[in-house]
């Protein structure tokens, strides 16, 4: 998998929302065990999750200087981790099934929960996760579906499923893009023709490639990110994307509307956790406890337009974004949806079609 869910830069300048308006205050956000063994905390994540306000809120509050460093794709990180560079974070946000790499590979620390103040306020489908039981390892940050994005004003008739892409080849012709991402785009076509986003069947598989190649000549491209630039200056009519992505879109264009295909598509989730090699696992346990709270969740979810697993911070949410249902879709959708999940030696077999695909 590549690239993943980068937002463009700024979205927190959409809400008026402020961290120094808070009226709340951290108070018992330090740890009753927190030594103070050291004043700095450095975090590993995605590029779209760094909101210097919120890491200078927390340095305020705590003491603790927060740094950060970014990525753009899970298996960028997780290399890095690998070849030993990893040493000096103290936090790190994988995605769902990268969790699962992870801890099976011996990376993270089994979280202890007595030192965790709110985890029982998440929604109950984010309190034991199929991809971490019980959240012995992570705890959930954001989450959304991968769906397509569409110009209204020139496709009158909305798609409703994976098979508008074939239907309407032509029309679509060099105006649509797919995204530079192996398993959501075959788990797409697996959902499209009746498997599960996560087949470990050879033969489906090479069936999602094959229908996959009837539709490649009408592909502008393989792309995570550009697409959104070119859907808002007209050259693309359609996109598959990420649901964040499509709100933040949509809000600068409500012409191009999102939707999450009849069939199903995939449900991610990303999250927080404590490395083995964290330097201030006691500064760790304060972030985590600081992102716990249901006002630091909802402002979150304000301000950079992410779907929130804290149910009381989605309470505090404004109806107007608690009724987004771009955002919260809900569960007559939902339950047509998968995680995606690593397949152990089956990637190799994706990997070979989707080389296949998109270098011809």
């Amino acid at each position: 998998m590549t690239n993943r869910r980068k937002f463009l830069q700024g979205i927190a300048a959409l809400s008026s929302f402020s961290l120094a308006s808070c009226s709340w205050q951290l108070g018992n956000v330090r740890s009753a065990t927190n030594s103070g063994s050291s004043d700095q905390l450095h975090l590993y994540t995605w590029t779209q999750y760094v909101d210097q306000e919120l890491l200078q809120t927390f340095t305020t509050q705590t003491g603790i200087k927060t740094l950060a460093d970014v990525y753009d794709s899970n298996e960028v990180m997780l290399a890095k981790l690998l070849a030993g560079g990893g040493g000096v974070y103290s936090l790190i946000y994988p995605s769902d099934y990268m969790v699962q790499k992870m801890e099976e590979q011996g990376l993270l620390i089994e979280l202890n929960h007595e030192r965790l103040q709110g985890i029982e306020q998440l929604f109950s489908q984010f309190q034991n996760p199929s991809y971490d039981p019980k959240n012995r390892h992570s705890i959930p940050f954001s989450w959304g579906t991968t769906g397509l994005i569409y110009n209204s004003a020139i496709l009158k008739d909305a798609p409703e499923d994976w098979d508008y892409l074939w239907q309407n080849q032509g029309i679509l012709n060099k105006r649509m893009t797919l995204l530079n991402d192996v398993r959501e785009v075959m788990g797409a076509v697996l959902r499209m023709l009746g498997y599960s986003y996560n087949s470990k069947d050879e033969s489906q598989i090479k069936q999602a490639y094959e229908k996959l190649l009837e539709l490649k000549p009408a592909i502008a491209s393989f792309d995570t990110d550009a697409w959104q630039n070119q859907m808002l200056a007209g050259d693309l009519i359609l996109a598959m994307c990420y649901s964040v992505d499509a709100i933040k879109v949509n809000r600068e264009n409500p012409q191009l509307k999102y939707i999450i295909p009849r069939s199903g598509s995939s449900l991610w989730t990303d999250t927080i956790v404590i490395p083995k090699t964290a330097p201030n696992i006691d500064g760790a346990y304060d972030w985590l406890n600081f992102m716990l709270k249901p006002e630091v969740a909802a402002m979150i979810s304000q301000r950079m337009n992410l779907a929130t697993p804290n149910r009381i911070g989605f309470e505090k949410l404004p109806n107007q974004i608690k009724n987004n249902q771009n955002l919260f879709p809900p569960n007559s959708l939902l339950e047509r949806c998968e995680r995606i999940t690593p397949l152990g030696d089956l990637e190799d077999v994706y990997e070979r079609y989707w080389t296949q695909l998109t270098s011809n």
